[in-house]
């Protein structure tokens, strides 16, 4: 049921369904916490233009900041005792 609220939303402000121009300004920009705006960017632009890495390296770089801040994050909440 958590999956539902996190997908649901992740989805509608990912640029799949409805365009993010077409969202309220203060949605617009909620939309740049959403690792799958970057992601479904990469995806159409390398499938529907046929466009390389160095046409999307900032959605890239915005994707590799979001993984390394959540590896970051969740590095700092594991605790285990090796003792």
């Amino acid at each position: 049921m958590s999956s539902f609220f996190f997908f649901l939303p992740a989805m509608l402000l990912s640029d799949f369904s409805f365009p993010i121009r077409n969202m309220p300004v203060p949605v617009q920009y909620l939309t740049y916490l959403n690792p799958l705006r970057y992601f479904m960017k990469i995806v159409r632009n390398l499938f529907l233009k046929g466009v390389g890495v160095e046409s999307l390296w900032p959605q890239i770089a915005a994707l590799f900041v979001f993984g390394t801040a959540i590896l970051f994050l969740s590095a700092l909440r594991f605790h285990k005792n090796l003792d």
